[in-house]
């Protein structure tokens, strides 16, 4: 088994080549992630609860949006700690077929590409001035790809939130592997 940085493993066994990407090398993120959550379910139920009490029209109807932006933030806050706590990206390549997993507590879809078919395995530079992008790569939001491959003209991204350098060392790797077979 091969190490990149402390998220990644490779490893190479006859025929298949694989890659493990963790969501976290920093537990106490983690754990602070789960206090917003908890402190933002405590709200929302507080929230919510009050409505049984209003008796202006207007004021329910504004609770009601309110608690669909709550509940909507709700889901991505959970999902987001259940991946980082759970979580793991696997791509691996067997039989000349490359799979994709986003697996979160043992469970995700398995993707299925033909490696005849994938080409341009590159990194993805993103504007770190960009709100955007500064956005996506926070720890409480699931993306920030930093790899991506093209497969039958379409863009698959990888690699959540990795640093540059494991960026750079397991394209590098990928990329040798590809040009191996």
């Amino acid at each position: 088994m091969q190490l990149i940085g402390n998220r990644v493993s490779i490893v190479k066994e006859g025929n298949v080549y694989s890659v493990v990407i963790m969501p976290t090398d920093k537990k106490w993120k983690t754990g602070l992630l789960f206090l917003w959550l908890f402190a933002w379910t405590v709200c929302g139920v507080i929230v919510c609860t009050n409505y049984f009490t209003l008796s202006n029209e207007k004021a329910k109807v504004i609770l009601i949006v309110y608690m669909a932006f709550w509940a909507y933030f709700e889901y991505k806050i959970g999902k987001a700690f259940w991946f980082r706590r759970y979580g793991k990206e696997k791509l691996w390549i067997k039989n000349r077929t490359l799979f994709y997993k986003r697996e979160t507590n043992k469970r995700g879809k398995t993707k299925e590409y033909d490696v005849d078919l994938v080409n341009d395995v590159k990194i993805i530079d993103h504007n770190r001035g960009n709100f955007f992008v500064q956005m996506q790569e926070s720890f409480w939001v699931i993306g920030g790809e930093r790899l991506s491959f093209k497969h039958g003209g379409k863009e698959i991204l990888f690699g959540i939130q990795l640093n540059d350098e494991d960026t750079e060392k397991l394209h590098k790797e990928i990329k040798k592997y590809l040009g191996k077979i």
